[in-house]
């Protein structure tokens, strides 16, 4: 009997021996990316100009890290609380995550290099590795001149203080975290006279997948149902449920045509100031359309032309679960 006692002893202290050094390594050895370039973003119009449209209207920097009003259609942002931080995403079982200050006030003392580090390959100015709803996964593959363009218009934004709660990530996702992180690799942007590969590049940097693909529990794609809707918010205070947008004619856009599409997003160009009352506050979007409205007609008709070539997915998305 004391035999086995003591096996089993030698037993539990070598899984904890393991657990331990498998801890200590992931510490150690993660995140593995390399250190922060020596870049230095100079802030001329053309570059302000083009990443003020792109964090405006099409990556959706502006509306993540800002306040938005959701007393109001589609939630806009507060034009006096742009980039403070603080909207709260929750993740299921793996925690909650809050979108950062990244105004001048939080971030006036990285370098351009560690700024361009965290957003392409997901590791804050302290070492940090940030959780993926940051999407440095496709921001690292962004063109090197657009990523440039938004963090110099970022710069440029008003410096505001302000306090952010710090996420709460739960175990083990708080150790898988650390393994996310990936060098960025960024590419050309593609021609926009070829359409598809144009609208496949803006449909990645505006992260249509991202919030058009449901996932399972573990917060992972479901095989085969990319840009198929489903997936479920609660920011407005509401469940609401983003839409299906691959080519199926019932369920999807497939019966759409481009200019139904572009006009979708161009109908909210001029806004309305109105104040939703509780009905219509049950049926709000996430979706910031009011930003999405100042995105081109050809970037709009070439998300539309990529859309067209994915696989139709038959899925019938109840998107405002809560109207009734």
């Amino acid at each position: 009997m004391k035999f086995l006692l003591k096996i089993t002893g030698g037993l539990v202290a070598l899984v904890v021996v393991v657990a331990l050094g498998g801890v200590a390594y992931l510490m150690l050895a993660f995140p593995n990316v390399p250190p922060a370039a020596t870049v230095t973003l100079e802030p001329t119009p053309d570059r302000l100009a083009r990443g003020k449209y792109l964090s405006d209207h099409v990556t959706g920097c502006t509306s993540c890290h800002s306040e938005r009003d959701w007393t109001r259609f589609s939630g806009p942002v507060k034009l006096d609380r742009i980039g403070v931080g603080g909207q709260e995403f929750l993740l299921g079982g793996a925690g909650a995550v809050y979108a950062k200050n990244i105004t001048p006030a939080a971030i006036g003392s990285w370098t351009d290099g560690e700024l361009q580090r965290a957003v392409t390959a997901g590791v804050s100015k302290d070492g940090t590795p940030l959780f993926p709803l940051m999407p440095y996964l496709h921001f690292g593959a962004m063109a090197a001149d657009d990523m440039h363009a938004i963090l110099a218009y970022v710069r440029s934004w008003q410096a505001i203080e302000s306090q952010v709660k710090p996420r709460a990530l739960t175990f083990p996702m708080s150790l898988i975290v650390r393994t996310i992180p990936a060098a960025g690799a960024p590419q050309p942007r593609p021609s926009p006279d070829d359409k598809v590969a144009y609208g496949k590049y803006v449909t990645a940097i505006a992260l249509c997948s991202d919030c058009h693909s449901p996932i399972d529990d573990r917060g992972q794609p479901l095989p085969g149902m990319s840009f198929a809707g489903g997936l479920e918010f609660m920011e407005t205070g509401y469940r609401v449920r983003s839409a299906n947008i691959t080519p199926d004619a019932d369920t999807g856009i497939g019966s759409w045509t481009e200019q139904q599409f572009i006009d979708k997003f161009k109908a909210f160009e001029t806004p309305s100031n109105a104040v939703l009352s509780e009905a219509e506050r049950r049926q709000n979007t996430v979706m910031p359309m009011i930003s999405y409205a100042g995105m081109t007609r050809d970037d709009l008709a070439a998300i539309f032309a990529y859309l067209r070539t994915q696989a139709p997915v038959v899925n019938r998305v109840a998107k405002f679960p809560d109207a009734q």
